[in-house]
């Protein structure tokens, strides 16, 4: 189980350096091992971590965290930071300790191959304009299912003052007056990077700023909150309203990071899929409401207790219909791993991904497995197989690659999933932490 409090990490307690875990492993081997049992932890939020990280640059001095889990794309935001005149250390006790220079000791710009690497990276732009009255980064990368523009972004931020060009894959920004300016922004849509993007933007600008169908996600209140606790003025996080006052300065803080959702959604998924009984000691709840009616609906029961979240699953799951929505509804994040349950379902399901279409990209990979999927634009039919056969299978982003470790885990013979360091980008050790729940699980 990792552990987020200051203990050795995963990657010392299998023998492997942290930067073999998160670079070097490729390949991860799976076979089927009975029911799962024990207790996992989900550990620090990556969709919430690496805001925050970012959100660092925003006040002189040096800022905490805590339960930041090591991944390797909070790796590639610590050097995206380091890039820009920061320091970060992870130290001994699990903290990242960010220590930001003064707006002058800012660099305004990004290296392109880091960027490259990982979407969140944009959240940069607001903030770099907030601070330093300029911005030069690359078009961010990321995972590969379908174009993300950055629209909402830019569009927001020139409401407040901000001018930009763009050409040659690169973006440069600059505020003509030297101070971003509060406004009303409404967005065309809940974009969770955006409204973060606009709240670190808004934190530093003159006057009030509202941002109207604003992203309710959990990590979206975790920023307010980290914000709110280095002086900023926020209302309204959580809801489809944010307020924003402007203040001067902000000042460095501590801060813990909320428990990763997607993470305790795997381990639902796996005890769904392989049986037993597993209590996920860190979960939240309140933060996955639809996610869990719809496991629960599957067969997967669950409940609260004073360990954790238990789940249990026994016999086969029941086929349900999914469609994914910005929260509270179904997240994006969570379609690979309910499809995988679906695989081997009793009955016919169908998920809708209303998000990305490009999301489906892994759905060959499981056919390989032996499952029966169908897919139609947004919509993957699925008509649950008794047994699905292993496989040598590539993971093409993080949620599909774990996704077909957890089929793996009811596939009869071996499944091998290469492309793993996908999962490394927001796993810690997914190979261990399954392993100590009693799936046959290596890495190689």
């Amino acid at each position: 189980m990792p552990d987020h409090s200051g203990s050795p990490p995963a990657a010392s307690r299998s023998g492997l350096s942290p930067a073999a875990i998160l670079e070097g492993v490729d390949e991860i081997v799976v076979e089927p091992n009975g029911p799962l049992r024990g207790t996992v932890s989900a550990g620090g939020a990556k969709n919430s971590a690496l805001k925050l990280m970012a959100a660092c640059l925003l006040a002189e001095g040096c800022t905490e965290l805590s339960n930041v889990p090591r991944i390797s794309d909070v790796e590639t935001m610590a050097n995206v930071l380091r890039a820009m005149g920061a320091q970060v250390e992870r130290r001994d006790d699990g903290v990242v300790a960010v220590t930001t220079p003064s707006a002058s000791g800012l660099v305004p710009s990004g290296p392109f191959d880091l960027f490259e690497r990982m979407r969140a990276s944009v959240v940069v732009l607001g903030l770099l304009l907030a601070r330093c009255g300029e911005v030069r980064v690359p078009l961010p990368g990321g995972d590969d299912f379908g174009a993300r523009p950055i629209d909402f972004h830019v569009n927001g931020l020139s409401a407040m003052g901000a001018r930009f060009e763009s050409s040659h894959g690169e973006v440069r920004g600059t505020v003509p007056g030297g101070r971003l300016v509060g406004t009303r922004v409404v967005l065309e849509y809940p974009s969770h990077t955006a409204t973060d993007n606009l709240l670190m933007a808004a934190v530093l600008a003159k006057g009030t700023t509202v941002i109207e169908n604003a992203a309710k996600e959990p990590e979206v209140a975790d920023l307010a909150a980290m914000l709110r606790s280095m002086g900023a003025e926020v209302r309204g996080e959580g809801t489809s309203r944010i307020e924003v006052e402007g203040v001067d300065a902000l000042h460095p803080t501590r801060h813990r990071v909320i428990p990763d959702r997607v993470v305790a959604a795997t381990y639902l998924a796996a005890v769904g899929l392989a049986g037993g009984e597993v209590t996920i000691a860190d979960a939240r709840p309140d933060h996955m409401e639809n996610l869990l009616r719809k496991v629960n609906q599957m067969g997967v029961h669950t409940e609260l207790g004073p360990g954790g979240l238990r789940a249990g699953a026994e016999g086969r799951l029941l086929a349900a219909d999914v469609a994914t929505l910005p929260y509270p509804g179904v997240a994006t994040d969570y379609s690979p791993l309910l499809v995988a349950m679906l695989t081997v379902a009793d009955g016919v399901g169908i998920l809708t991904e209303n998000l990305f279409l490009g999301r489906f990209r892994y759905v060959e990979e499981l056919r390989r497995m032996g499952a029966d999927i169908r897919t139609e634009g947004h919509h993957a039919v699925v008509r649950g197989v008794p047994t699905l056969s292993g496989a040598p299978v590539r993971a093409p982003d993080i949620r599909a690659g774990v996704a077909l470790v957890l089929a793996g885990l009811v596939a009869e013979g071996q499944t091998v999933v290469s492309g793993a360091h996908h999962i490394g980008r927001g796993y810690e050790d997914l190979a261990c932490d399954l392993a100590s729940l009693g799936a046959k699980v290596t890495r190689r």
